[in-house]
C-alpha cells in the first residue's frame, strides 16, 4: 500500500509539472521591461490551456491568451514609463508571480572578449568602480557561453541588480554605458550581456545567412577552430542569441572583430548581414552601435588586417541605417589587444546612443570619417564628415598617409595640412595623377586627427582590396 501511494505521489507530481506554465530565464525576478512599448511575454505550458496575465501598473486590465498545440504560448504587452517596482502574474495551471520589475530602457551588450571584459578582469580605476557601482535601477543579465546547432528556446541567466558584487563580473564596456545613461535619462536601465571572447562574428550570425552567400561562405572556410572558442557560423547565435528573441530592446551594441582579422575583407558585409539577421529576428530596426577594434602590433608588421578590419567596420555605419561607430584608437593599447580604458568605451557608445536615440544634447558624438577625395596638381583634398566645427592635429599627419599613382605603387605624403573645417591638403612625394588615398592604414597606426569634440578619426583607404 505504501508503495502505491509514493508511486502516485510521483505520478501527481509529474503530471503537475508537465501541465505547470513556466518562463523562459529572460523574464524573472528584477528584469527591466522596455518603457512606452508593446513588449512580448512567452512561456510554455500544457496545450489548450488559458493564460491569464496581470500587471500591477494596470489592475483594472487583465491579458489572456491560450497555450498553443506545441506547449508554447507568446503575447504582447503594453508597458508605461512608471518605473516601479511592480510586480507581474502568470495564472494557468499554476501561478508564476514575477516581482521587482522596473519599466526602463534595455540594451543588448554583445561581441567577444572586449565585450566580456569585466572590472575584475582588471581595467583602469577597477577598485573605484567597482566601489561605487551600487545602483538600484541598472538590471544586468548575462547569458552563459554556448553552443547550439539549432535555435534555443532559452538559456541559463538570471537578472540582478546592480551592485559592486554583481557589476565586478559583467561586461566593463556595458557597465559603463548603462550607467552613464541611466544618469542623463533617469530612467531603469536592463544590460544584457552575450558576449564570447575569442569568437568570429560569423557564430553570432544565422548560418544559412552565411552559408547562402558565397561570399560570405568561402571567407567563413578561412576560419579554423581554436581552444578559446568556437567558429563555425551561427554557432553563439543559436545558443546566446535566439534564447534572447523577442525580449523587447531599446537598441543594441557591439565590440568584436579582433578574430576577424583572418578573413578581414569581408567583414563590412558579414557585420551588415549580422545586423539585418538579428533585427528580422527581433522584428526590430533597433538601433545598432559598435566599437572600432583599436590599433594593435599583435596583428603584425607584414599585414594590414586589423587596418582592414577597422575601415570595413567604418562603411557599416553608412551602409546600414540606424547605426554608429565609435573610434577608440586614442585609449587602445599597442601591446595588449585587451585595452583597460573601458569607461570611455562605454561614454563613447553612451554619448552616441543619448544624440541619436534618445536626442538629447548637441554636440556630436561621431568621429571623423572619411567622405571624398579630390585629386590636385601636387596631390591630394581629403574631406572628412563629422568634422563640421573642425579638425585639430595632435602630432604630426604626414607619416600617416600614402598617395598610389598610376604607376600603381604607393608612395609617401611630404605634408599634410588641415584647411578649412573639414579637409586636410596632402602632397605627395612622386609627381603624376592619385588614384587612390589611404590613412593609418597600418596596423599599429595612431591617428592623431581629431575633430572638435576630441573624437579621433578612423583610418580609411580608397584602394579595393
Amino acid at each position: 500500500m505504501k508503495r502505491v501511494l509514493i508511486l502516485a505521489g510521483i505520478y501527481m507530481v509529474m503530471i503537475s509539472n508537465i501541465n505547470a506554465i513556466s518562463l523562459p530565464a529572460i523574464i524573472s525576478d528584477h528584469m527591466v521591461l522596455q518603457q512606452n512599448a508593446e513588449v512580448s511575454l512567452w512561456g510554455w505550458g500544457k496545450a489548450l490551456e488559458p493564460l491569464t496575465i496581470e500587471v500591477s501598473w494596470d489592475t483594472s486590465f487583465h491579458y489572456k491568451t491560450t497555450i498553443g498545440k506545441t506547449g508554447r504560448w507568446s503575447t504582447k504587452i503594453k508597458t508605461p514609463s512608471i518605473k516601479g517596482p511592480h510586480t507581474i502574474t502568470f495564472r494557468g495551471y499554476n501561478t508564476i508571480v514575477v516581482r521587482d520589475v522596473l519599466l526602463g530602457e534595455v540594451w543588448l551588450c554583445s561581441g567577444q572578449s572586449n565585450m566580456e571584459w569585466s572590472a575584475n578582469s582588471k581595467i583602469d580605476g577597477a577598485e573605484e568602480a567597482i566601489k561605487n557601482a551600487n545602483h538600484p535601477e541598472i538590471r544586468l543579465f548575462t547569458t552563459p557561453p554556448r553552443t547550439a546547432d539549432h535555435p534555443q528556446d532559452d538559456c541559463q541567466g538570471y537578472w540582478e541588480v546592480c551592485t559592486p558584487a554583481s557589476m565586478a563580473n559583467f561586461s566593463a564596456v556595458g557597465y559603463f554605458f548603462g550607467k552613464s545613461i541611466q544618469e542623463r535619462l533617469n530612467r531603469p536601465i536592463g544590460l544584457i550581456e552575450s558576449a564570447w571572447g575569442g569568437t568570429p562574428a560569423e557564430i553570432w550570425t544565422p548560418a544559412e545567412i552565411i552559408e547562402n552567400d558565397y561570399v560570405l561562405m568561402q571567407a567563413a572556410k578561412r576560419l579554423r577552430d581554436e581552444p578559446w572558442g568556437p567558429q563555425q557560423p551561427g554557432l553563439a547565435f543559436n545558443g546566446m542569441i535566439a534564447p534572447l528573441v523577442p525580449y523587447s530592446l531599446a537598441g543594441a551594441l557591439w565590440y568584436q572583430g579582433e578574430t576577424n582579422t583572418a578573413n578581414a575583407n569581408t567583414y563590412g558585409q558579414l557585420l551588415g548581414s549580422m545586423i539585418t539577421a538579428w533585427r528580422s529576428a527581433w522584428g526590430s530596426n533597433f538601433p545598432f552601435y559598435y566599437v572600432q577594434i583599436a590599433p594593435y602590433k599583435g596583428y603584425g608588421s607584414d599585414n594590414v588586417t586589423g587596418a582592414e578590419v577597422r575601415y570595413e567596420q567604418s562603411k557599416v555605419q553608412k551602409q546600414v541605417a540606424n547605426t554608429g561607430m565609435v573610434v577608440v584608437s586614442d585609449i587602445g593599447n599597442l601591446d595588449d589587444i585587451h585595452p583597460k580604458n573601458k569607461h570611455d568605451v562605454g561614454h563613447r557608445l553612451a554619448a552616441l546612443a543619448l544624440q541619436k536615440t534618445y536626442h538629447m544634447g548637441n554636440t556630436n558624438a561621431n568621429s571623423p570619417v572619411f567622405h571624398h577625395f579630390e585629386a590636385t596638381n601636387e596631390g591630394a583634398l581629403i574631406y572628412f564628415d563629422d568634422a563640421e566645427n573642425g579638425l585639430i592635429s595632435k602630432g604630426d599627419l604626414t607619416p600617416l598617409f600614402e598617395l598610389q599613382h598610376s604607376d600603381g605603387k604607393w608612395h609617401p605624403a611630404v605634408s599634410a595640412t588641415i584647411e578649412g573645417k573639414n579637409k586636410i591638403r596632402v602632397k605627395s612625394s612622386a609627381p603624376g595623377k592619385i588614384i587612390h588615398v589611404r590613412f593609418a592604414f597600418k596596423n599599429d597606426s595612431v591617428p592623431p586627427l581629431f575633430n572638435m569634440e576630441g573624437l579621433p578619426a578612423s583610418c580609411f583607404t580608397t584602394e579595393n582590396y
